[in-house]
Protein backbone atom coordinates (compact mmCIF):
# COMPACT_ATOMS: atom_id res chain seq x y z
CA UNK A 1 0.00 0.00 0.00
CA UNK A 2 1.43 3.48 -0.94
CA UNK A 3 2.11 5.56 2.07
CA UNK A 4 -0.38 7.86 3.57
CA UNK A 5 0.43 11.93 4.17
CA UNK A 6 -1.12 14.37 6.06
CA UNK A 7 -4.36 16.10 5.57
CA UNK A 8 -3.35 19.85 4.54
CA UNK A 9 -5.52 22.34 4.68
CA UNK A 10 -5.59 22.94 0.50
CA UNK A 11 -7.08 19.79 0.37
CA UNK A 12 -9.64 20.83 3.63
CA UNK A 13 -10.31 23.78 1.06
CA UNK A 14 -10.77 22.06 -1.97
CA UNK A 15 -13.57 19.69 0.07
CA UNK A 16 -15.57 22.45 1.45
CA UNK A 17 -15.55 24.21 -2.19
CA UNK A 18 -16.73 20.27 -3.46
CA UNK A 19 -19.16 19.21 -0.55
CA UNK A 20 -21.26 22.25 -0.18
CA UNK A 21 -22.06 25.12 3.24
CA UNK A 22 -22.22 23.08 6.66
CA UNK A 23 -20.30 20.22 5.45
CA UNK A 24 -16.89 20.39 6.34
CA UNK A 25 -15.96 21.46 10.19
CA UNK A 26 -13.10 21.83 12.60
CA UNK A 27 -11.83 19.20 14.22
CA UNK A 28 -14.36 18.71 17.47
CA UNK A 29 -13.50 17.21 20.40
CA UNK A 30 -17.00 15.51 20.13
CA UNK A 31 -15.80 13.46 17.17
CA UNK A 32 -12.38 12.49 18.56
CA UNK A 33 -12.86 11.12 21.65
CA UNK A 34 -14.00 7.26 22.17
CA UNK A 35 -16.81 6.92 24.69
CA UNK A 36 -14.85 6.46 27.78
CA UNK A 37 -12.48 8.73 27.47
CA UNK A 38 -8.96 6.76 27.75
CA UNK A 39 -8.54 7.85 23.98
CA UNK A 40 -7.95 10.53 21.59
CA UNK A 41 -8.13 11.13 17.97
CA UNK A 42 -7.20 13.54 15.53
CA UNK A 43 -8.05 14.92 12.87
CA UNK A 44 -7.65 17.83 9.67
CA UNK A 45 -11.37 18.49 9.32
CA UNK A 46 -14.81 16.89 9.91
CA UNK A 47 -16.78 15.69 7.01
CA UNK A 48 -20.44 15.80 6.85
CA UNK A 49 -21.83 14.85 3.88
CA UNK A 50 -24.94 14.80 3.14
CA UNK A 51 -25.82 12.36 -0.11
CA UNK A 52 -24.17 9.79 -1.92
CA UNK A 53 -22.69 11.24 -4.31
CA UNK A 54 -21.03 13.89 -1.96
CA UNK A 55 -19.57 10.78 0.01
CA UNK A 56 -17.88 9.66 -3.34
CA UNK A 57 -16.26 13.07 -4.14
CA UNK A 58 -14.86 12.96 -0.47
CA UNK A 59 -13.40 9.72 -1.05
CA UNK A 60 -12.07 10.39 -4.60
CA UNK A 61 -10.79 13.65 -3.30
CA UNK A 62 -9.06 12.03 -0.27
CA UNK A 63 -7.71 9.31 -2.79
CA UNK A 64 -6.46 11.68 -4.90
CA UNK A 65 -3.99 13.51 -2.11
CA UNK A 66 -3.62 9.81 -0.33
CA UNK A 67 -5.56 11.06 2.84
CA UNK A 68 -6.69 8.50 5.05
CA UNK A 69 -10.50 8.80 6.15
CA UNK A 70 -12.16 7.80 9.69
CA UNK A 71 -15.52 7.07 8.95
CA UNK A 72 -17.61 8.13 11.73
CA UNK A 73 -21.32 7.26 13.14
CA UNK A 74 -22.99 7.32 16.43
CA UNK A 75 -18.97 7.27 18.13
CA UNK A 76 -20.28 4.77 20.51
CA UNK A 77 -17.96 2.32 19.86
CA UNK A 78 -15.48 0.83 22.76
CA UNK A 79 -12.58 -0.51 20.59
CA UNK A 80 -11.00 3.07 19.12
CA UNK A 81 -12.53 2.19 15.47
CA UNK A 82 -13.82 5.59 15.46
CA UNK A 83 -10.49 7.29 16.75
CA UNK A 84 -7.01 7.41 15.17
CA UNK A 85 -4.65 9.02 17.10
CA UNK A 86 -1.42 7.52 15.19
CA UNK A 87 -0.06 8.16 11.91
CA UNK A 88 -0.49 10.49 9.18
CA UNK A 89 -3.63 12.80 9.94
CA UNK A 90 -6.71 11.99 8.49
CA UNK A 91 -10.14 13.64 8.08
CA UNK A 92 -13.18 12.04 9.85
CA UNK A 93 -16.18 11.48 7.86
CA UNK A 94 -19.43 11.28 9.40
CA UNK A 95 -22.53 10.04 8.22
CA UNK A 96 -24.95 11.76 10.48
CA UNK A 97 -26.52 14.05 7.77
CA UNK A 98 -27.41 10.85 6.19
CA UNK A 99 -30.49 10.13 8.26
CA UNK A 100 -33.45 9.22 6.15
CA UNK A 101 -35.47 6.44 6.28
CA UNK A 102 -35.80 6.37 2.68
CA UNK A 103 -38.41 3.10 2.65
CA UNK A 104 -41.04 1.33 4.66
CA UNK A 105 -42.02 -1.70 2.87
CA UNK A 106 -44.71 -4.01 4.84
CA UNK A 107 -45.06 -6.54 2.48
CA UNK A 108 -41.16 -6.87 1.80
CA UNK A 109 -41.28 -6.39 5.91
CA UNK A 110 -38.26 -4.09 4.79
CA UNK A 111 -37.08 -0.98 5.84
CA UNK A 112 -34.59 0.81 3.88
CA UNK A 113 -32.56 3.47 6.19
CA UNK A 114 -28.76 5.40 5.40
CA UNK A 115 -25.99 5.14 7.29
CA UNK A 116 -26.94 8.11 9.41
CA UNK A 117 -30.15 7.30 10.85
CA UNK A 118 -30.11 6.46 14.57
CA UNK A 119 -31.21 2.96 15.97
CA UNK A 120 -33.84 4.32 18.00
CA UNK A 121 -35.79 6.40 14.85
CA UNK A 122 -35.11 2.92 12.84
CA UNK A 123 -37.13 1.50 15.92
CA UNK A 124 -39.89 4.16 16.33
CA UNK A 125 -40.43 3.93 12.10
CA UNK A 126 -40.69 0.28 12.28
CA UNK A 127 -43.64 0.57 15.18
CA UNK A 128 -45.17 2.86 13.51
CA UNK A 129 -46.12 0.75 10.54
CA UNK A 130 -46.65 -2.46 12.92
CA UNK A 131 -43.67 -4.05 12.89
CA UNK A 132 -40.44 -4.17 14.84
CA UNK A 133 -36.73 -3.76 14.03
CA UNK A 134 -35.20 -5.59 16.77
CA UNK A 135 -31.82 -4.37 16.97
CA UNK A 136 -31.69 -3.61 20.52
CA UNK A 137 -28.66 -2.12 23.05
CA UNK A 138 -28.09 0.51 25.45
CA UNK A 139 -26.38 3.05 23.13
CA UNK A 140 -29.52 2.49 21.25
CA UNK A 141 -30.57 6.44 21.17
CA UNK A 142 -27.11 7.79 20.02
CA UNK A 143 -25.84 4.60 17.97
CA UNK A 144 -26.59 5.08 14.14
CA UNK A 145 -27.01 2.40 11.04
CA UNK A 146 -23.86 2.14 9.88
CA UNK A 147 -21.84 1.75 12.85
CA UNK A 148 -24.26 -1.28 13.72
CA UNK A 149 -23.29 -2.84 10.79
CA UNK A 150 -19.63 -1.62 10.39
CA UNK A 151 -19.09 -3.62 13.71
CA UNK A 152 -21.87 -6.29 12.87
CA UNK A 153 -23.30 -5.12 16.16
CA UNK A 154 -24.90 -7.28 18.70
CA UNK A 155 -27.21 -6.48 21.64
CA UNK A 156 -29.64 -8.48 23.89
CA UNK A 157 -32.03 -9.78 21.28
CA UNK A 158 -29.40 -11.75 19.05
CA UNK A 159 -30.52 -15.32 21.08
CA UNK A 160 -33.85 -14.75 18.69
CA UNK A 161 -32.83 -12.39 16.07
CA UNK A 162 -29.68 -12.50 15.20
CA UNK A 163 -26.73 -10.14 15.26
CA UNK A 164 -26.95 -6.86 12.74
CA UNK A 165 -25.65 -8.94 9.72
CA UNK A 166 -28.41 -11.12 10.23
CA UNK A 167 -31.00 -8.40 9.92
CA UNK A 168 -29.73 -7.17 6.66
CA UNK A 169 -30.40 -7.90 3.36
CA UNK A 170 -28.85 -5.34 1.36
CA UNK A 171 -26.23 -2.12 1.43
CA UNK A 172 -25.42 0.51 -0.44
CA UNK A 173 -21.54 1.47 0.42
CA UNK A 174 -18.96 3.86 -1.65
CA UNK A 175 -15.36 1.99 -2.17
CA UNK A 176 -12.15 3.28 -1.54
CA UNK A 177 -11.96 4.46 -5.37
CA UNK A 178 -15.32 6.54 -4.80
CA UNK A 179 -17.47 4.00 -6.92
CA UNK A 180 -20.93 2.71 -5.67
CA UNK A 181 -21.99 -0.69 -4.68
CA UNK A 182 -25.44 -0.74 -5.13
CA UNK A 183 -26.69 -3.58 -3.28
CA UNK A 184 -30.13 -2.40 -1.85
CA UNK A 185 -31.55 -5.57 -2.47
CA UNK A 186 -35.11 -7.10 -0.30
CA UNK A 187 -34.20 -10.28 -1.16
CA UNK A 188 -33.74 -13.34 1.62
CA UNK A 189 -31.69 -15.60 -1.41
CA UNK A 190 -29.85 -14.34 -4.01
CA UNK A 191 -27.03 -16.74 -4.97
CA UNK A 192 -25.15 -14.13 -7.64
CA UNK A 193 -21.33 -14.70 -6.41
CA UNK A 194 -19.57 -12.98 -3.74
CA UNK A 195 -22.04 -11.49 -0.57
CA UNK A 196 -20.68 -8.23 -0.71
CA UNK A 197 -23.20 -7.52 2.15
CA UNK A 198 -21.55 -9.84 4.72
CA UNK A 199 -18.05 -8.53 3.67
CA UNK A 200 -18.99 -4.86 4.77
CA UNK A 201 -21.07 -5.96 7.97
CA UNK A 202 -18.16 -6.02 10.27
CA UNK A 203 -15.51 -4.50 8.33
CA UNK A 204 -15.91 -1.34 10.79
CA UNK A 205 -15.22 1.09 7.65
CA UNK A 206 -11.87 -0.75 6.33
CA UNK A 207 -13.14 -2.15 3.11
CA UNK A 208 -16.14 0.84 2.01
CA UNK A 209 -18.66 3.45 3.68
CA UNK A 210 -22.00 2.20 3.99
CA UNK A 211 -24.46 4.70 3.18
CA UNK A 212 -27.80 2.74 3.61
CA UNK A 213 -28.97 -0.69 4.03
CA UNK A 214 -31.93 -2.95 3.58
CA UNK A 215 -32.89 -3.97 6.75
CA UNK A 216 -35.38 -6.88 7.76
CA UNK A 217 -38.50 -5.73 9.85
CA UNK A 218 -40.66 -8.83 11.58
CA UNK A 219 -44.34 -8.75 12.69
CA UNK A 220 -44.62 -6.99 16.20
CA UNK A 221 -45.22 -8.62 19.11
CA UNK A 222 -48.71 -8.48 20.81
CA UNK A 223 -47.68 -10.03 24.16
CA UNK A 224 -44.93 -10.52 26.34
CA UNK A 225 -43.30 -11.86 29.84
CA UNK A 226 -40.38 -10.11 31.47
CA UNK A 227 -38.97 -11.60 34.92
CA UNK A 228 -35.88 -11.31 37.04
CA UNK A 229 -34.72 -14.63 38.30
CA UNK A 230 -32.40 -15.57 41.14
CA UNK A 231 -30.36 -18.80 40.33
CA UNK A 232 -27.39 -20.16 42.42
CA UNK A 233 -24.76 -20.17 39.10
CA UNK A 234 -23.82 -19.11 36.02
CA UNK A 235 -24.19 -23.59 35.28
CA UNK A 236 -27.57 -23.29 36.63
CA UNK A 237 -28.52 -20.24 34.78
CA UNK A 238 -27.19 -22.17 31.52
CA UNK A 239 -29.82 -25.07 33.20
CA UNK A 240 -32.74 -22.89 33.25
CA UNK A 241 -31.78 -21.59 29.49
CA UNK A 242 -32.19 -25.57 28.54
CA UNK A 243 -35.30 -25.86 30.17
CA UNK A 244 -37.15 -22.87 28.62
CA UNK A 245 -36.25 -23.80 25.23
CA UNK A 246 -37.65 -26.87 25.72
CA UNK A 247 -40.36 -25.43 27.42
CA UNK A 248 -41.00 -21.87 25.41
CA UNK A 249 -39.51 -22.93 22.51
CA UNK A 250 -38.42 -19.34 20.00
CA UNK A 251 -40.43 -17.40 22.02
CA UNK A 252 -37.57 -16.43 24.05
CA UNK A 253 -36.26 -13.02 23.46
CA UNK A 254 -33.93 -12.16 25.86
CA UNK A 255 -31.75 -14.18 28.61
CA UNK A 256 -29.59 -11.83 30.27
CA UNK A 257 -26.74 -13.17 33.15
CA UNK A 258 -25.93 -10.36 35.89
CA UNK A 259 -24.30 -10.67 38.66
CA UNK A 260 -24.46 -8.91 41.99
CA UNK A 261 -21.36 -6.47 41.45
CA UNK A 262 -23.70 -4.58 38.46
CA UNK A 263 -26.37 -4.08 41.40
CA UNK A 264 -23.64 -3.07 43.61
CA UNK A 265 -21.98 -0.59 40.67
CA UNK A 266 -25.62 0.73 40.44
CA UNK A 267 -26.08 1.39 44.32
CA UNK A 268 -22.76 3.07 44.26
CA UNK A 269 -22.81 5.53 40.98
CA UNK A 270 -26.45 5.39 40.38
CA UNK A 271 -28.56 5.57 43.09
CA UNK A 272 -31.96 6.33 41.61
CA UNK A 273 -32.15 3.67 39.38
CA UNK A 274 -34.87 1.58 41.21
CA UNK A 275 -33.37 -1.98 41.61
CA UNK A 276 -35.68 -5.15 41.68
CA UNK A 277 -36.69 -6.45 45.00
CA UNK A 278 -35.55 -10.04 45.32
CA UNK A 279 -33.77 -11.63 47.86
CA UNK A 280 -30.27 -11.87 47.91
CA UNK A 281 -28.59 -13.82 45.60
CA UNK A 282 -25.34 -13.69 43.61
CA UNK A 283 -26.95 -14.14 40.05
CA UNK A 284 -29.14 -13.09 38.06
CA UNK A 285 -31.19 -13.71 35.14
CA UNK A 286 -33.54 -10.96 33.05
CA UNK A 287 -35.53 -12.95 30.92
CA UNK A 288 -38.28 -11.90 28.29
CA UNK A 289 -40.49 -13.75 26.10
CA UNK A 290 -42.50 -12.36 23.19
CA UNK A 291 -44.86 -14.44 21.01
CA UNK A 292 -48.06 -13.19 18.83
CA UNK A 293 -51.46 -12.52 19.61
CA UNK A 294 -53.80 -15.29 21.41
CA UNK A 295 -50.53 -17.15 21.80
CA UNK A 296 -50.73 -17.31 25.99
CA UNK A 297 -46.76 -16.35 26.05
CA UNK A 298 -47.04 -14.60 29.51
CA UNK A 299 -48.85 -18.05 31.44
CA UNK A 300 -46.65 -19.96 29.50
CA UNK A 301 -43.73 -18.27 30.95
CA UNK A 302 -44.98 -18.07 34.77
CA UNK A 303 -45.79 -22.11 34.51
CA UNK A 304 -41.98 -22.79 33.43
CA UNK A 305 -41.01 -20.31 36.18
CA UNK A 306 -42.99 -22.27 38.69
CA UNK A 307 -41.76 -25.14 37.21
CA UNK A 308 -38.37 -23.96 37.50
CA UNK A 309 -38.80 -23.32 40.75
CA UNK A 310 -40.12 -26.58 41.86
CA UNK A 311 -37.21 -27.88 40.10
CA UNK A 312 -34.72 -26.41 41.60
CA UNK A 313 -33.17 -24.37 38.60
CA UNK A 314 -34.09 -21.07 40.05
CA UNK A 315 -34.31 -20.00 43.91
CA UNK A 316 -36.49 -16.92 43.00
CA UNK A 317 -38.02 -14.86 40.84
CA UNK A 318 -40.31 -11.33 40.09
CA UNK A 319 -42.25 -10.96 37.24
CA UNK A 320 -43.17 -7.67 35.62
CA UNK A 321 -46.80 -6.91 35.78
CA UNK A 322 -47.49 -4.05 33.45
CA UNK A 323 -45.57 -2.20 30.93
CA UNK A 324 -43.99 0.24 33.27
CA UNK A 325 -42.41 -2.13 35.12
CA UNK A 326 -40.85 -4.27 32.41
CA UNK A 327 -39.27 -0.94 31.62
CA UNK A 328 -38.15 -0.65 34.69
CA UNK A 329 -36.49 -4.24 34.45
CA UNK A 330 -34.38 -3.75 31.70
CA UNK A 331 -33.41 0.14 32.79
CA UNK A 332 -31.51 -1.46 35.22
CA UNK A 333 -29.51 -3.99 32.42
CA UNK A 334 -29.47 -0.91 30.20
CA UNK A 335 -27.75 1.27 32.86
CA UNK A 336 -25.15 -1.33 33.99
CA UNK A 337 -22.34 -0.09 30.95
CA UNK A 338 -22.98 3.05 32.45
CA UNK A 339 -22.17 2.29 35.83
CA UNK A 340 -19.05 0.65 35.04
CA UNK A 341 -18.14 3.76 33.03
CA UNK A 342 -18.67 6.02 36.30
CA UNK A 343 -15.89 3.54 38.42
CA UNK A 344 -13.79 3.00 35.59
CA UNK A 345 -12.46 -0.21 34.51
CA UNK A 346 -9.02 -1.73 34.78
CA UNK A 347 -9.83 -3.56 31.53
CA UNK A 348 -12.40 -4.45 29.93
CA UNK A 349 -13.44 -7.54 28.06
CA UNK A 350 -16.19 -8.47 25.47
CA UNK A 351 -15.92 -12.44 25.10
CA UNK A 352 -17.58 -14.93 23.80
CA UNK A 353 -17.50 -18.56 24.38
CA UNK A 354 -19.21 -21.90 23.73
CA UNK A 355 -21.91 -22.25 26.25
CA UNK A 356 -20.59 -25.76 27.20
CA UNK A 357 -17.94 -23.95 28.49
CA UNK A 358 -19.34 -20.39 29.55
CA UNK A 359 -19.53 -21.65 33.15
CA UNK A 360 -16.46 -23.29 33.57
CA UNK A 361 -14.90 -20.08 31.96
CA UNK A 362 -16.23 -18.15 35.14
CA UNK A 363 -15.23 -20.74 37.85
CA UNK A 364 -11.88 -20.26 36.89
CA UNK A 365 -11.34 -16.88 35.45
CA UNK A 366 -11.75 -15.06 39.10
CA UNK A 367 -9.27 -16.89 40.93
CA UNK A 368 -6.67 -16.20 38.01
CA UNK A 369 -7.23 -12.23 38.54
CA UNK A 370 -7.74 -12.33 42.39
CA UNK A 371 -4.12 -14.28 42.01
CA UNK A 372 -2.66 -10.64 40.42
CA UNK A 373 -4.43 -8.69 42.94
CA UNK A 374 -6.79 -9.98 45.50
CA UNK A 375 -8.50 -6.46 45.64
CA UNK A 376 -9.73 -6.67 42.15
CA UNK A 377 -13.41 -6.16 41.67
CA UNK A 378 -15.07 -7.93 38.85
CA UNK A 379 -18.58 -7.58 37.09
CA UNK A 380 -19.53 -10.16 34.77
CA UNK A 381 -22.80 -10.05 32.62
CA UNK A 382 -23.77 -10.78 29.19
CA UNK A 383 -26.26 -12.01 26.81
CA UNK A 384 -26.09 -15.81 28.02
CA UNK A 385 -28.27 -16.69 25.42
CA UNK A 386 -25.48 -16.63 22.77
CA UNK A 387 -22.67 -16.88 25.13
CA UNK A 388 -21.54 -13.19 25.18
CA UNK A 389 -19.87 -11.97 28.32
CA UNK A 390 -18.49 -8.61 29.26
CA UNK A 391 -16.22 -9.25 31.15
CA UNK A 392 -14.97 -6.40 33.49
CA UNK A 393 -12.23 -6.02 35.83
CA UNK A 394 -12.43 -2.90 38.71
CA UNK A 395 -10.71 -1.51 41.15
CA UNK A 396 -11.38 -1.91 45.18
CA UNK A 397 -13.94 0.94 46.16
CA UNK A 398 -12.19 3.75 47.17
CA UNK A 399 -8.97 3.15 44.98
CA UNK A 400 -8.17 4.41 41.44
CA UNK A 401 -7.82 2.30 38.32
CA UNK A 402 -4.28 4.24 37.42
CA UNK A 403 -3.51 2.09 40.45
CA UNK A 404 -3.71 -1.47 39.08
CA UNK A 405 -1.51 0.18 35.82
CA UNK A 406 0.91 -2.28 36.25
CA UNK A 407 -0.98 -5.55 35.93
CA UNK A 408 -3.70 -4.24 33.31
CA UNK A 409 -1.66 -5.79 30.73
CA UNK A 410 -1.75 -9.47 32.97
CA UNK A 411 -5.83 -8.87 33.36
CA UNK A 412 -5.96 -8.71 29.71
CA UNK A 413 -4.27 -11.65 28.63
CA UNK A 414 -5.29 -13.81 31.76
CA UNK A 415 -8.79 -13.69 30.63
CA UNK A 416 -8.29 -13.42 26.90
CA UNK A 417 -5.68 -16.54 27.13
CA UNK A 418 -8.87 -18.33 28.83
CA UNK A 419 -11.52 -17.46 26.86
CA UNK A 420 -8.96 -18.64 23.89
CA UNK A 421 -7.92 -21.75 25.71
CA UNK A 422 -11.68 -22.60 25.78
CA UNK A 423 -12.69 -22.00 22.11
CA UNK A 424 -13.94 -19.17 22.34
CA UNK A 425 -13.64 -14.99 21.21
CA UNK A 426 -11.60 -11.89 22.61
CA UNK A 427 -14.31 -9.75 20.68
CA UNK A 428 -17.75 -10.86 20.59
CA UNK A 429 -20.17 -7.73 19.55
CA UNK A 430 -17.92 -4.37 20.12
CA UNK A 431 -15.08 -5.39 17.05
CA UNK A 432 -11.44 -4.77 17.02
CA UNK A 433 -11.26 -0.48 15.98
CA UNK A 434 -7.77 -0.66 17.08
CA UNK A 435 -7.61 -1.26 20.42
CA UNK A 436 -7.19 -4.81 19.50
CA UNK A 437 -5.18 -5.00 16.44
CA UNK A 438 -2.37 -6.54 18.34
CA UNK A 439 -4.47 -9.01 20.12
CA UNK A 440 -5.36 -10.50 16.62
CA UNK A 441 -1.89 -11.67 15.87
CA UNK A 442 -2.31 -13.64 19.31
CA UNK A 443 -5.55 -15.19 18.85
CA UNK A 444 -6.96 -15.32 15.19
CA UNK A 445 -5.55 -17.86 12.97
CA UNK A 446 -2.74 -16.61 10.65
CA UNK A 447 -4.15 -17.86 7.28
CA UNK A 448 -7.51 -15.91 8.31
CA UNK A 449 -5.29 -12.39 8.66
CA UNK A 450 -3.34 -13.14 5.46
CA UNK A 451 -7.11 -13.39 3.58
CA UNK A 452 -8.17 -10.31 5.35
CA UNK A 453 -4.90 -8.40 4.38
CA UNK A 454 -5.54 -9.97 0.37
CA UNK A 455 -9.12 -8.61 0.55
CA UNK A 456 -8.05 -5.29 2.22
CA UNK A 457 -5.33 -4.78 -0.61
CA UNK A 458 -7.36 -5.63 -3.66
CA UNK A 459 -10.12 -3.90 -2.26
CA UNK A 460 -8.75 -0.50 -0.69
CA UNK A 461 -4.62 -0.24 -2.12
CA UNK A 462 -4.24 3.06 -1.15
CA UNK A 463 -5.10 2.17 2.50
CA UNK A 464 -6.67 5.42 2.98
CA UNK A 465 -10.34 3.76 4.69
CA UNK A 466 -10.14 3.83 8.44
CA UNK A 467 -6.19 3.27 8.37
CA UNK A 468 -4.71 0.95 11.27
CA UNK A 469 -8.11 -0.55 12.49
CA UNK A 470 -8.79 -4.16 12.63
CA UNK A 471 -5.69 -5.56 10.60
CA UNK A 472 -2.93 -5.73 13.32
CA UNK A 473 0.70 -3.99 12.65
CA UNK A 474 2.24 -5.55 9.56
Amino acid sequence: MTALIDADADLVARLATALGPGAVLPPEPRYLEEPRGRYVGKAAAILRPASVSAVQTAVRLCAEARVGIVPYAGGTGLVGGQVMAEGPVPVVLSVERLNRVRDLDTIDDVLTAEAGVILADAQAAAAGAGRVFPLALASEGSARIGGLLGTNAGGVNVLRYGNARDLCLGVEAVLANGSVLNGLGRLHKNNTGYDLRHLLIGSEGTLGIITAASLRLYPAPRENGTAWIAVASPAAALDLLAAFRERLGGAILAFELIHEAGFAFLRETLPEVPLPAMDHSEWVVLAEVADGADSHVAERFEAALVEALERGLAADALVAQNAHQRDAFWTVRERIPEANRLIGAISSHDISLPLSRLAEFIDRAGPALRALDPTVRINCFGHLGDGNLHYNVFPAKGRARSDYDAIRGAVKETVYDLAHALGGSMSAEHGIGRLKTSDMTRYVDPTKIAAMRAIKSALDPLGILNPGAVLPPS
